[in-house]
């Protein structure tokens, strides 16, 4: 904490710009003796410390004697920095050679190359930033869609952490209350206090069961919805999947079977991230290849987060249709009636009363993979059956780190006994043992009290120059 460090803080490839960042207590003494001012004869040193803070300097680098860019620096004196230490950026053309030939002289000239995430771990350890913020930064870096990246910047704003800290205080409020009693008895009276703990912590542990919910939200926003496409062969499984992609990637013909293994894109519908997954025919067969694929399309049936089951309306229902929505009946599930522009065979009512027998009340989406009716329906839906529409309010938060799932999780449990502790009317010491337990798995989530293993592992994750 106590080096000066730098690395180069955008992508090192052909661009516009490079930026490199410098951080610690020399930046500005490891930049005046790189960077000059004046005219290309008549270059002349200057320092970088006596500029103001966050103002912007035209000039050029210079290693010895050679002139190696023309940039711009910016110079950012500590605390409002970043990393809240003295930082300079230096902005120079994007090419490869050069970014690289201007990191090698910074780090000849008194800074050391910063190691993966340093950077943003520098804001946290200077308390600028708590864990879960940190871990922001990456979901930001990492967000492939609109709605993971809404949701990366609400935590790191802060969110999370303020619905932390309010649910932490209220623990603290009543141990306090509880410690104050025990030592003070001739002045604290524990009388009606079981009742209203009793109605704090179940509240308590609703907001925390609201958080780990949206744990399964948060992943598919960063991953993507896993999408099965079911149905049996040649209900127009394939042609929808080329409709929602925009193009002929999976092969279709009148041919049933034509699909034998699986088949998965990336894609957004609605805004809304989908790792859209095409699967075999679902039929009892002798081939042994196309068994192979049924077998793998059960199989992904199982891991869904949605199915997608695909009926031919111009075609009557059979008990392959039963034997395909008796495996798939646990996840969620939009049925689909393609072929619609066709004539039909079976009607919506039919459909609907088919869907019944297998307890699914969500309504059949009427589709045609030929003619693109359908799309905005299925779209809407998915919008309707996701999220829960919780990325619409900005007070809404959504978690997408496993380590914050599992201390909100050992927190919830802490409160459980203190529950059952006040229905077997434990002594109150015991009630404080089990709400500090609560209190200490809400606090890890921030990063108090975290070891320096979990630390680093959180850390090491980053890219260079952040």
């Amino acid at each position: 904490m106590k080096d000066t460090i730098a690395a180069i803080a955008t992508g090192l490839s052909r661009a516009g710009i490079s930026i490199l960042r410098i951080s610690g207590p020399e930046a500005a003494e490891v930049a005046s003796r790189l960077f000059r001012v004046g005219k290309k004869a008549d270059l002349r040193p200057v320092d970088v410390g006596s500029f103001e803070s966050h103002t912007v300097h035209y000039g050029f680098i210079v290693d010895d004697t050679e002139v190696l860019d023309e940039v711009m620096l910016l110079y950012l004196k500590g605390p409002r920095t970043f990393t809240t230490e003295e930082t300079v950026e230096i902005d120079c053309h994007g090419g490869i050679l050069v970014t690289k030939k201007i990191l090698s002289a910074v780090l000849a000239n008194g800074a050391r190359l910063a190691e993966p995430g340093e950077f943003t771990r520098r804001a946290f350890e200077n308390g600028r930033i708590d864990l879960s913020q940190a871990e922001a930064v990456m979901d930001v870096i990492a967000a492939g869609n609109d709605l993971a990246l809404k949701n990366s910047v609400r935590q790191l704003r802060g969110s999370l952490r303020t619905r932390i800290l309010s649910i932490r205080d209220e623990i603290l409020s009543d141990v306090a209350t509880i410690e104050a009693a025990l030592d003070q008895p001739e002045y604290y009276s524990l009388e009606g206090f079981s009742e209203k703990l009793l109605k704090t912590v179940t509240a308590q542990q609703d907001a925390i069961s609201a958080l780990i919910r949206s744990f399964d939200d948060g992943r598919m926003l960063s991953e993507g919805i896993r999408t099965v496409i079911l149905g049996k062969p040649n209900v127009g499984k394939s042609s929808l999947m080329n409709l929602l992609l925009g193009e002929e990637r999976a092969i279709v013909t009148d041919i049933a079977g034509t699909t034998r293994d699986i088949l998965s894109e990336e894609m957004r519908l609605n805004g809304i991230p989908l790792i859209l997954i095409d699967t075999a025919g679902i039929r009892e067969t002798a081939d042994p290849v196309e068994q192979i694929g049924v077998n793998r399309a059960k199989g992904q049936a199982e891991e869904a987060d949605l199915i997608l089951y695909v009926a031919d309306a111009s075609e009557p229902l059979t008990d392959e249709d039963d034997m395909i929505l008796k495996s798939a009946s646990k996840g969620k599930i939009i049925p689909i009636r393609n072929k619609t522009d066709l004539a039909v065979r079976t009607d919506e009512e039919t459909f609907r009363a088919f869907l019944s027998r297998h307890n699914i009340t969500a309504e059949a989406v009427s589709f045609s993979a030929k003619e693109g009716s359908g799309l905005k329906e299925l779209g809407d839906r998915i919008s309707e059956m996701f999220f829960q529409g919780c990325l619409e309010a900005d007070d809404e938060v959504v978690i997408t780190s496993e380590r914050q799932k599992e201390c909100l999780k050992e927190a919830y449990e802490s409160l459980s006994r203190v529950r059952e502790s006040l229905a077997s009317g434990m002594p109150e010491d015991f009630l404080s043992i089990d709400l500090m337990g609560a209190y200490g798995a809400l606090s890890r989530i921030l990063g108090e009290d975290a070891d320096e293993d979990l630390i680093n592992r959180i850390f090491s994750q980053f890219c260079l120059g952040k």
